[in-house]
């Protein structure tokens, strides 16, 4: 008998990320997500700044994959990314 694992997807987001990228890049996630019916996306965050902007991205692309009925996943978070997402008190929303 073969399982399958839940449906999954995987995407880079490249930087700096501007607070006026914030809508399209959620825009862009939004569709990628609605067309692939993935229930996890893997988000590759390697090489990003850590920096404020960057956890609002995160937050706000896992907002709109749960409301996709899916969860993102970050790949390749830095220390320091992962450290300020806890710092934020996201570390519970915004995984690896």
């Amino acid at each position: 008998m073969t399982t399958t694992g839940p449906r999954a997807i995987a995407f880079t987001i490249h930087g700096p990320i501007a607070r006026a990228d914030l809508a399209g890049l959620c825009d862009r996630v939004c569709v990628l997500l609605r067309e692939s019916r993935a229930e996890v996306a893997y988000c590759e965050v390697d090489g990003i700044q850590p920096d404020a902007v960057t956890v609002d991205a995160l937050a706000r692309l896992q907002l709109a994959a749960r409301r996709c009925a899916c969860r993102v996943r970050l790949r390749g978070a830095s220390k320091e990314l992962r450290e300020l997402v806890a710092f934020m008190g996201l570390a519970d929303v915004l995984t690896d």
